[in-house]
């Protein structure tokens, strides 16, 4: 079966995390990415290793579906190939510092000469302006862009989330720009620049903030709950941050972990008043409607924690969802990895590498009819250099082996 991006290469120049999370999702989506990593590899080859002298798992898990080849683009003869890798490319893909491919001598005019037809695509941790030259990694990207201060507890610091929205959350915009740049060059015929920025990236999925920043002019987030409110949107911990009040309640045996999310909708309220053991809150009107509640929503969550405190998260799940009513339990990393539905969704894959052995690793979340995904192992550094620089662009074995020699390769 044909896979939805079959035929689109992509030379990936990313490193890291941002980028590969891109060229890792069109690697998916059928695309052919060749990674071009210095001679000396991508970094996160040796960062945060948990096994000697073997590709670390920060690499292998943002890197599948990949061809690696290695070059010196400082040489004369690693710019002369980096153009012909350039010209027989459909997409450009680049995180590094703002400036460095252009002084590398190839701005987007010149890319644009060799190549008219090339989507060009650059992460950066900021837009034009005054932070433009601000190194940003993935927490700076959350500071600056609205989720820090939106997270935590009201008398606590601003905290980090642990999913990667700085990092992964830019690459899945940059995944979109590119597609729609592809689209619209089957009408123009041209490629062209897409630009993201992990503050903006961050900005946008914390959408809700700024729209409850602009709520705050008109009084009190009443959803929220906070007993008092300044001119800006506060932590709120675990609130929901929509229209239903929900709120992380403890479970049974009082484990890090042991915690279920409920929402609470209008429709559900009667149903848990059975459950907690306090059937007369549903037609007393000091709690049986929204309005009423709302005041009062910590003494909500803390009678429906007294009852869940005594059962185990999956016995409360159990009891939850027997009356529709919406929950989660807090799943650990621990019990992730070990999911078998997420394993037979194929979110939670095993993969063979010749070096380190089998590892696990998250698989695509895009779920095609038509395209489907095998998630491949990544590879070694510069594994395909012959098959890319003899096999496709046609350089002759003595070549490559006075280019490796020369450490341009």
């Amino acid at each position: 079966m044909t896979k939805a991006l079959e035929g689109v290469r992509v030379l990936d120049m990313t490193h890291v995390q941002s980028g590969p999370s891109a060229t890792q999702l069109l690697a998916w989506l059928g695309a052919d990415v060749i990674k071009l990593e210095s001679v000396t590899g991508d970094i996160t080859r040796k960062q945060l290793r948990d096994l000697p002298d073997v590709d670390s798992l920060y690499f292998t898990m943002l890197n599948c579906n990949k061809r690696s080849i290695t070059l010196n683009t400082k040489t004369e003869r690693g710019k002369e190939l980096l153009t012909e890798l350039i010209r027989r490319s459909d997409v450009m893909v680049e995180n590094f510092g703002p400036g460095a491919v252009d002084r590398m001598g190839f701005s987007w005019e010149r890319i644009q000469e060799i190549n008219p037809r090339i989507v060009y695509a650059s992460i950066k941790g900021f837009g034009e302006g005054p932070y433009t030259k601000f190194k940003a990694y993935e927490v700076v990207a959350q500071a600056m862009g609205g989720s820090m201060s939106t997270t935590g507890f009201d008398d606590g610091p601003p905290l980090a989330t642990g999913a990667q929205i700085g990092d992964s959350g830019t690459g899945v915009h940059c995944v979109a720009g590119i597609l729609a740049a592809l689209y619209q060059r089957t009408r123009t015929g041209r490629g062209q620049r897409v630009n993201v920025a992990m503050q903006h990236a961050v900005l946008n999925l914390c959408r809700v903030k700024l729209r409850d920043q602009q709520r705050l002019t008109h009084g009190p987030l009443a959803e929220y709950p906070n007993e008092s409110f300044g001119d800006e949107v506060p932590r709120s911990g675990n609130a929901s941050g929509g229209g239903q009040p929900g709120w992380a309640v403890k479970c049974a045996p009082g484990g890090p972990n042991d915690y279920v999310y409920v929402i609470v909708q209008p429709v559900g309220w009667q149903p848990i008043t059975e459950l907690i053991g306090r059937p007369e809150l549903a037609e007393d009107p000091e709690w049986a409607t929204p309005e009423a509640r709302l005041p009062k929503l910590a003494k909500m969550f803390q009678l429906i924690e007294e009852w869940s405190s005594t059962l185990p998260k999956w016995e409360v799940l159990e009891a939850l969802n027997a009356h529709n009513i919406p929950c989660g339990p807090i799943l650990s990393t621990k019990e992730i990895v070990e999911d078998a539905s997420l394993a037979a969704n194929e979110m939670v894959v095993k993969v063979d590498h010749p070096e380190r052995g089998t590892f696990t690793t998250v698989g695509s979340p895009l779920k095609l009819s038509d395209s489907p995904v095998d998630v491949e192992r990544s590879p070694l550094l510069g594994e395909h250099n012959e098959e890319v620089y003899v096999g496709e662009l046609g350089l002759g074995d003595e070549e490559v082996r006075l280019l490796k020699a020369n450490g341009v390769i």
